[in-house]
């Protein structure tokens, strides 16, 4: 079906589709575009039916469309939303489990959060569905964590760039993915510490810091956004607004020296 630019009435007859049976409904659109969607996602969410939302386009990398496309805010809004799910892959392995996820969720509607950007493949397997526990340690340190580096999306293959420059200067670091916050919230306390260790965190995601000191805790720091984006190419608004491996470094050398 061929919406047009009408967020709130995909949505709506998406949950018709759901609760009729038989098929079960997916739509898209850009991100930010969940604000216009939100009463029918809300009602997902509420009804407990398997609607899937792709949600492209999910950060300021989408570029020179500017702030008002940008979504920052987004995040935490629908990770507010309770029943929802939310998932934000950081390559196409993520994105595969985590659309089996959404697939296998039939009391419950899905959100997929995907880049404009072509992403580097991270995982060098897929023989186990990591996503399905929320968050897993995509690249553990070579001994005894010094620091533990948290990130979703795009930000991901950039918080794994950093982890390589500290590597090089003798520091140990993990890369821990957390595609769903969702998943991970529900999995046993002794996953959760396992995965986030006990040395300081640093998460980074291009979106609002809002959420994400229940994972870096009080002494953890956060690579994100402050404020709305602005209108330039993606490298160059991920380069003024500080979401870089170089801007992960200097924060990591401030929290461990």
């Amino acid at each position: 079906m061929r919406y047009g630019v009408r967020e709130f009435g995909m949505s709506t007859a998406m949950n018709g589709v759901a609760l009729h049976g038989g098929f079960i409904p997916y739509g898209g659109t850009f991100f930010v575009f969940s604000d216009y969607a939100r009463g029918a996602m809300r009602l997902s969410a509420l009804m407990g039916v398997r609607a899937i939302y792709v949600l492209t386009h999910d950060s300021i990398g989408l570029g020179e469309d500017g702030p008002t496309h940008q979504p920052v805010e987004h995040f935490a809004m629908l990770r507010a939303t309770p029943n929802l799910q939310v998932f934000r892959p950081c390559d196409a392995v993520e994105t595969a489990e985590c659309w089996e996820l959404a697939l296998a969720a039939k009391d419950k509607p899905s959100a997929l959060l995907l880049s404009r950007q072509n992403l580097p493949t991270l995982r060098t397997s897929a023989e186990v569905n990591e996503s399905a526990r929320g968050a897993y340690v995509l690249s553990e340190a070579d001994g005894r964590r010094d620091l533990t580096l948290l990130a979703t999306g795009l930000e991901a293959a950039v918080a794994m760039e950093a982890a390589k420059r500290l590597r090089a200067e003798g520091k140990r670091v993990a890369v821990v993915s957390m595609p769903s916050w969702d998943l991970f919230e529900s999995q046993p306390a002794e996953h959760r510490a396992e995965v986030l260790g006990s040395a300081p965190r640093i998460a980074v995601e291009a979106g609002a810091r809002f959420g994400w000191n229940r994972w870096i805790g009080e002494g953890g720091a956060f690579i994100g956004m402050n404020g709305f984006g602005a209108s330039a190419p993606a490298s160059d608004l991920y380069k003024h607004f500080g979401i870089t491996s170089e801007a992960i470094v200097a924060k990591a050398m401030e929290l461990i020296g």
